[in-house]
């Protein structure tokens, strides 16, 4: 084991360089999420204020006697609830 000298070993300025990169990219997306995010939560609040005036809590007008029409639109195979039988 002769001389193995003092050679610099690490990953130097393009190490550097690529850890830069890759910090500013994360900001970048938490600071795009958060943003969807809050415009994600005013829709909803804005949603339920509509709800709660128009009296439309359960989805359809208040008092009109009716229920939600039910899609006869074709079902994918896991869109069963757990413990229902499949649907034909």
């Amino acid at each position: 084991m002769n001389g193995g000298g003092n050679l610099p070993v690490g990953p130097g300025i393009w190490g550097f360089i690529a850890f830069f990169v890759l910090a500013i990219a994360l900001w970048f997306l938490v600071r795009n999420m958060n943003s969807r995010l809050r415009r994600m939560a005013y829709r909803d609040r804005d949603r339920a204020e509509e709800l709660a005036a128009t009296g439309d809590v359960d989805g359809h007008a208040a008092g009109s006697g009716t229920t939600p029409e039910v899609s006869d639109a074709p079902r994918e195979p896991g869109d069963d609830a757990p413990g229902e039988r499949p649907r034909p």
